[in-house]
């Protein structure tokens, strides 16, 4: 396996030419994102094909978009949040996740499906298989389920808004100042975007947005830590290159 960054060291363009080298028949690309958006998951494979098409033989690639329907993924964020939900009791939850221009999401539309309403991300399906929208919906959808939340006990939002297009909404700003005429004061917060805790998470989350509600007359604002390297998430992925690795190719690993 390689372990590589899009803007760090080692670079993917390092971590592919030393499997290259090594003669390796199948690569399997895994980006750290569980929803497709063209760009994250869509620049991770955009720069590998760059790189590959250079080669004199390109082997195999297979490149995963998302995992938003991986069992372990869902179980793994379960897992996660059980201490929080098993030692308070919250007035109300959010499921943040970075916000994109609405103009990226269109763009990802396939024959005019998107709407950005309501109906158009009710189902994740082969119309909308590529919309970052629908997928954050379904994994807000997933995630509830595993909790056994009802539709009135959580909200979906989106964060990290900038410039002056139009973004995916609602933003959590507009959210969070809804609760004090909702008297919503303890509020457990979900980052299922980000495997890994980062700015966005620790800074944006935790930080700037609790300072917001507690000014407003908030009492509680929990973060649940991203996935990280917790046992379940290790599973997800073990599990999704299994997935994708022919059966004469695997080899078992230790338990």
């Amino acid at each position: 396996t390689q372990s590589t960054w899009g803007y760090q060291n080692p670079s993917i363009h390092k971590a592919l030419s030393e499997l290259y080298e090594n003669g390796v028949g199948h690569v399997i690309v895994v980006p750290m994102f569980p929803q497709y958006a063209s760009a994250t998951t869509g620049s991770v494979h955009a720069k590998v094909m760059e790189i590959a098409k250079e080669w004199p033989r390109i082997p195999h690639i297979t490149m995963v978009s998302n995992f938003v329907d991986d069992e372990n993924f869902v179980q793994a964020w379960e897992a996660q949040a059980k201490f929080y939900l098993d030692h308070n009791q919250y007035d109300h939850i959010l499921f943040s996740y970075h916000g994109v221009p609405e103009r990226h999401v269109r763009k990802t539309s396939c024959r005019d499906y998107c709407k950005l309403n309501s109906s158009c991300c009710a189902t994740l399906n082969g119309e909308n298989m590529f919309c970052y929208r629908a997928q954050c919906f379904e994994t807000t959808r997933r995630i509830a389920k595993a909790l056994g939340l009802k539709d009135s006990q959580y909200t979906q939002v989106f964060q990290s808004r900038l410039g002056r297009d139009a973004w995916l909404g609602p933003s959590i700003d507009e959210v969070v100042k809804t609760f004090p005429s909702r008297n919503i004061k303890k509020v457990l917060v979900f980052s299922p975007a980000f495997v890994s805790d980062c700015l966005e998470t620790t800074v944006e989350l935790g930080v700037q947005y609790k300072e917001m509600h507690e000014k407003q007359g908030g009492e509680v604002w929990h973060l649940v830590e991203s996935l990280n390297s917790s046992p379940k998430f290790i599973q997800c992925l073990k599990g999704i290159v299994e997935k994708h690795t022919p059966a004469h190719h695997q080899v078992p690993l230790p338990q």
